[in-house]
Order: structure tokens, then C-alpha cells, then sequence
């Protein structure tokens, strides 16, 4: 065999050994890619669970902070699964059971051992579990319904009902930490947890915020700026508001829409305009269309 024979063969040796360690580098990487989502749901899942170990032992300050990063991991397993293109259905069902611990079992542990539910007896625990099965219940319709209406849901946010907790509890911190020690009712902390179980089943819409683009905005770069100022100066505070603010939105809207007669656009409205475009038969243009045509046919 002649020298370059030899020469041409190693060569070929080498890009076939690369060749295999390219591919072995990609399947790393997409299996990697499509595990990422299910280990953040995991970790949503496992804050959760803390919430709750440390709610039940008269921690509720630990197990409110467990459950704000609950919400973080939340946010991200969606994203990184769209990112990674790794959608799934089994994704969907396993997030929505971690978000059932996090966001419908962990706030109602927390509300009924610093809410002092546990006082009223078998009235405190029915009433926290009313909570919790609103929870599951919306959890349970988002996923067989995208909603009603565009850019709505359908009920309060389970994330948005734990987080009104989790800043109730933090609001108290607050005043108690400026010497305004307030001691709740444990009948007032009851009847806000039921309000907020009852929302999340509601039909009233709430803003999912889809629609609101703060790219290449400057006044709203600078409010994003000084809402985040605002919040960590004061999360205490801020947080509460902000929370309190939105749940009352739902309703209010709703009631001013009633008012003043306006109605929200319906989900899938344009899609099913253009589907009807798309499907509509190419005809001639006739003449005649070109002239308008009485009101009366147009109502038709």
C-alpha cells in the first residue's frame, strides 16, 4: 500500500471519529433539551412541598418564600420548553399537578396555620380545603380550555391566588416589624381564602398581560424599571398591593363592562376569520358586485 493510500485512510478514520462524536454531542444535547422543562416542574414541585413542610411546623415566613420561588420555576419550564421545541402533553398534566401542590395545597397549609384557621376547628380546615379544591378545579379547566375570551383568563390565576397569600403574609411581617401589630381575624383570613378559591372558579376575565409589548417602548421600559425599585424596596408593601390590585381588576372590569356595554373580543375570533378567507372559493369579480348594496342586505 502506497504512502498516500495510508495518509487518505487515516484521514477518513478521523472524520468518521468526529463525525460520531458530533452526533453523540446533539443527542446529549436534545435529550438534555427535552428534559429541561419536566426538572424545572420538578423543582416548582419540590418548593411546593417545602411550603408545606415548613407551613406545618409555624413557619409561614419560610414557606412563603418557597412558594415565590415555586412561582420562578414555574415561569421557566414553559419557556424552556417552548424554547427547546420539547411541548408535550405529558409536560402539560405534570405541571399542572406540581402547580396544584405549589400554587392550591401550599398557600391553604400556609392561611390555615398563620391565618389561626386551626381555631376554628373542623369550620378552619373545610374552609381552607374549599381553597384548594377551587384550585384543582381551575387547574383542571385550564387545560381542557384556552378560554373565552382573547388575551383572558377564565378565573383568577391559581400563581395569582397563592401570591395574594404569600404577600398577606408578608403585609404582616411588615406591620409587625413597624411596631402596627395587627392580629387578623381568623374568620377574616377564612373568608378572603374562600373569596380567593371562589375567584379562581369564577367566569370573571383577567388580564394575562399577552398583550402588553415593552420592546423598543421607552416610557414603558422606564415604568418596568420603577415598579422593580418600588417592589424591592418595600416587597412587604408592594407586593400586597399589586397583588390586591389585580384580583379586584377581574371584577371591577367585569362590572364596568357591564356598565357601560362593552364586550371583550372572543378567543379565536381572527383565526377563525382567517380560516373562513382561506377557505372561501376563488369567484370572478362580477360588475355588478361593485355597486353597494342596501343596508338591509348587509345585516343579512
Amino acid at each position: 500500500m502506497s504512502l498516500r493510500a495510508v495518509e487518505n485512510e487515516r484521514a477518513n478514520r478521523r472524520r468518521g471519529r468526529r463525525r460520531r462524536r458530533g452526533r453523540r454531542s446533539r443527542t446529549a444535547v436534545g435529550t438534555f433539551g427535552s428534559l429541561l422543562p419536566s426538572l424545572l416542574t420538578t423543582c416548582n414541585l419540590a418548593a411546593g412541598f417545602f411550603a408545606i413542610v415548613r407551613a406545618s411546623i409555624g413557619d409561614p415566613l419560610t414557606a412563603s418564600y418557597a412558594i415565590f420561588v415555586a412561582a420562578v420555576f414555574d415561569m421557566l419550564d414553559g419557556r424552556a420548553a417552548r424554547l427547546t421545541g420539547s411541548e408535550s402533553r405529558f409536560g402539560a398534566e405534570y405541571d399542572s399537578i406540581a402547580d396544584t401542590v405549589s400554587f392550591g395545597l401550599a398557600p391553604a397549609v400556609i392561611a390555615f396555620h398563620s391565618g389561626g384557621l386551626i381555631e376554628m376547628q373542623w369550620a378552619g380546615w373545610v374552609m381552607a380545603f374549599v381553597y384548594t379544591a377551587c384550585g384543582s378545579l381551575r387547574l383542571a379547566r385550564f387545560n381542557v380550555s384556552s378560554g373565552r375570551y382573547r388575551d383572558r383568563f377564565d378565573g383568577l390565576p391559581t400563581p395569582a391566588a397563592a401570591g395574594m397569600v404569600v404577600s398577606t403574609v408578608w403585609f404582616g411581617g411588615f406591620l409587625h416589624d413597624h411596631g402596627l401589630g395587627f392580629s387578623m381575624p381568623p374568620v377574616m383570613a377564612a373568608v378572603g381564602l374562600v373569596l380567593l378559591g371562589l375567584m379562581m372558579v369564577s367566569p370573571v376575565p383577567y388580564r394575562t398581560f399577552k398583550e402588553v409589548n415593552v420592546r423598543g417602548s421607552y416610557s414603558a421600559t422606564v415604568l418596568m424599571v420603577i415598579m422593580t425599585l418600588v417592589l424591592i424596596l418595600e416587597p412587604g408593601v408592594s407586593f400586597f398591593a399589586i397583588g390586591l390590585a389585580y384580583v379586584l381588576s377581574g371584577p371591577l372590569a367585569w362590572w364596568w363592562r357591564r356598565r357601560t356595554g362593552r364586550m371583550l373580543e372572543a378567543a379565536g375570533s381572527e383565526a377563525s376569520a382567517a380560516e373562513n378567507a382561506a377557505a372561501a372559493p376563488d369567484v370572478p369579480e362580477d360588475p355588478d358586485e361593485r355597486t353597494p348594496k342596501p343596508e338591509r342586505w348587509t345585516d343579512e
